[in-house]
């Protein structure tokens, strides 16, 4: 499938509280979608169905994000990852990716499971930078060159590798938006509630 599409700089309306759940064989040539992910992504089931995962790949990604995500597969270890992805309207949601691996009865990597969840306003606000630098850094000098830049961030600044990074950040922003939810709630308790004296 070719769609040559229109960038369009606005999130799809989709249901937050859903899980996006897709299949895919070793090569990333997706198997199995759920519903969620048809109606987020815009493209039918059918549509779906043989295309590369990277049929949902915003141009926003840097290349070394996926990079390290087929390293950490290809070892047979567990990942996630925040990933912009694209619409086939040229829209965009943002979501944490929790990859499993699948395996035959033999142990071998017969293809790999993806949830994804929404994430969290503070999250999108934190990765949105760096990945725009990273971005920055692969189109003016090379993949390589974001990849070394991408690995000191982590080691520099962070102290913890990709995935530890991730779900650190992922599980900071949500307590985050939970507290201040809560605090909103009991507010609003206080100022609306019927006082009888």
């Amino acid at each position: 499938m070719n769609i040559t599409q229109e960038i369009i700089n606005e999130e799809v309306k989709w249901d937050k509280t859903k899980t996006i759940v897709s299949k895919t064989d070793v090569y990333g040539t997706i198997l199995y979608a759920n519903d969620v992910f048809s109606n987020t992504c815009e493209y039918s089931t059918l549509e779906l169905i043989g295309e590369p995962h990277n049929i949902i790949r915003h141009p926003d990604m840097p290349k070394v994000a996926f990079k390290a995500l087929w390293d950490a597969l290809k070892k047979g270890e567990n990942f996630h990852a925040i990933v912009k992805n694209l619409t086939k309207t040229g829209r965009y949601y943002w979501v944490i990716t929790d990859f499993t691996i699948d395996k035959n009865e033999k142990g071998e990597i017969t293809g790999y499971t993806a949830r994804r969840k929404a994430v969290p306003d503070g999250v999108v606000k934190k990765i949105k930078p760096l990945y725009k630098t990273l971005l920055e850094i692969e189109k003016s000098k090379g993949e390589k060159a974001s990849e070394l830049y991408f690995n000191a961030y982590l080691n520099e600044e962070i102290g913890k590798n990709y995935n530890e990074f991730v779900v650190d950040l992922f599980e900071d922003e949500t307590t985050k938006e939970l507290e201040k939810n809560k605090r909103k709630l009991n507010l609003n308790w206080f100022f609306f509630s019927d006082y009888q004296e």
